[in-house]
């Protein structure tokens, strides 16, 4: 029994180490006076500030995927978390005790339940995705199957009339995509 205990243990980190990122809960309790609620406005160039060598318009960050298998229906790419990413110049939101809602340019809209740690999907695009606040910002991240995680920030900046929207995409220790857009209430 003394010999199988040290192998158990060795045998638990070393499946540890094999097994990928995972994601974190978060609260589902609205901190007090956070209301997102409202209408936003893109800064004019918020949207297109360089943060990383691949960020200079959506159309970069999206690499066609020649190793996709079409009889499956799922792809192989390193960054399939990019469909997850959704822009505007203007955004309708309604926030709720539960959840937020946010219209982009009136034709797309989002729902992120708080709290929430489950799989969403989009099309043959599957993902993890936990949402919910950490301290004032409500934080959603998104994790593809190849270990490259979408990670979005939303948070007042001074005044409850600037709305700030952090995005970036991480793939282990190594930052892939970075924007940060500022948002006025209109």
């Amino acid at each position: 029994m003394r010999v199988l205990t040290p192998l158990l243990c060795l045998g638990f980190a070393l499946g540890a180490c094999v097994a990928g990122p995972t994601l974190v809960s978060k609260s589902a309790v609205v901190p007090d006076g956070v209301d997102f609620t409202g209408m936003w406005q893109l800064r004019n160039g918020s949207g297109v500030e360089r943060r990383s060598d691949n960020a200079a318009s959506r159309e970069d960050l999206i690499v066609l995927d020649r190793d996709a298998d079409p009889r499956r229906g799922r792809s192989k790419s390193n960054r399939s978390v990019q469909v997850f990413i959704e822009y505007g110049e203007s955004l309708k939101i309604t926030q709720t005790r539960y959840g937020l809602f946010i219209s982009y340019d009136r034709s797309v809209v989002e729902e992120f339940t708080f709290g929430e740690n489950r799989e969403v999907t989009i099309g043959p695009i599957e993902a993890m995705r936990a949402s919910g606040w950490e301290g004032d910002s409500l934080v959603i991240e998104t994790l593809d199957d190849a270990g490259s995680i979408l990670s979005e920030s939303w948070r007042f900046e001074g005044s409850k009339d600037v709305l700030v929207r952090n995005i970036r995409i991480t793939k282990g220790d190594t930052e892939i995509f970075s924007r940060r857009q500022v948002f006025d209430r209109i």
